[in-house]
């Protein structure tokens, strides 16, 4: 084995080198990290604030009287409110009091459901009475021109749009069923059936509210 091979071992396995490399490794680490926590710092808030601006402008579309509302934080969800909404098919995600002239006017209420490509995530206002005020979808994955129309709360044969359907219904109408008290738009039943079973989740949520 030649000298240059014997000297470049050496120098691989010295115990200094090995330190070195460690401690350049570590730094570089460090610098990355604290380069990345930074840009978090910048963005967390504003990103916060772009969520809590969509949140807002879901609810307003869900609510009786949008200009005169206001909406609390979050609530605390209790087992009572999730447990009725996944016996009702749905998820619960969030609820907000609904506040107008700083008195409980009900609960906008974030669910999530089934629908026939994935989930469909949904605001569904409620009023102090138990009675749906709104419906509105703010994500989805259904195929567009079928569930799309559904999403996109396309008119019924009655006219009527097919998320508007449900304003006015409470659980005073019993499980709300697409064929039964709810009309689904032709070739995207199952899309109607997951924002229907939406529905439901919020009601019984809100059922649940002390």
């Amino acid at each position: 084995m030649s000298n240059e091979v014997k000297t470049k071992e050496k120098v691989d396995m010295d115990p200094k080198y090995i330190i070195k490399l460690t401690v350049t490794l570590f730094l570089t680490c460090l610098v990355v990290a604290a380069a990345l926590g930074g840009v978090n710092a910048i963005t967390a808030d504003k990103i916060a604030a772009i969520n809590w601006e969509n949140t807002q402008k879901a609810m307003k579309a869900v609510v009786a009287d949008p200009e005169n509302t206001e909406f609390s934080d979050a609530l605390e969800l209790t087992d009572e409110m999730t447990s009725a909404a996944a016996s009702a098919g749905g998820t619960l995600d969030s609820v907000y009091e609904v506040l107008v002239n700083g008195e409980n006017d009900g609960y906008a209420i974030k669910v999530v459901a089934s629908g026939s490509q994935g989930n469909i995530e949904m605001m569904v206002g409620v009023d102090s009475e138990g009675t749906v005020t709104g419906v509105s979808i703010v994500d989805n994955s259904e195929t567009a021109g079928i569930g799309s129309k559904v999403m996109e709360n396309e008119a019924l044969a009655s006219g009527v749009g097919v998320l508007d359907q449900f304003v006015g219904k409470s659980a005073a109408d019993g499980t709300l069923t697409v064929g039964t008290n709810v009309d689904a738009i032709s070739g995207a039943t199952v899309s109607t059936k997951g924002v229907t079973t939406g529905v439901n989740a919020a009601l019984a949520a809100a059922g649940a509210i002390g």
